[in-house]
């Protein structure tokens, strides 16, 4: 009877501003037979470091963060601390 957790990414979603929400799903298993699922969710921001993040999610960052999208995100963050 052996337990096994599996952690897989499910869903990516690209925000107007450039930042991708990933959802992880956590997969328990006993012997191959499924046991219970939970979610982990966080964002990434234009930018951002992608070490360590799924080759899906480096992708899609790589596509999608163009050095026009992290300046704008960037001036984005930089005026709203400024208000």
């Amino acid at each position: 009877m052996a337990l096994t957790k599996k952690i897989t990414v499910d869903k990516i979603e690209i925000l107007e501003s450039g930042s991708i929400q990933v959802r992880q799903a956590i997969r328990i298993f006993e012997d191959d037979k499924f046991l219970s699922q939970s979610y982990h969710r966080y964002v990434l921001q234009p930018g951002d470091d992608l070490l360590n993040q799924d080759s899906k999610v480096v992708a899609i960052a790589e596509a999608t963060w163009t050095p026009e999208v992290v300046a704008e995100y960037q001036n984005l963050i930089a005026s709203n601390q400024t208000s």
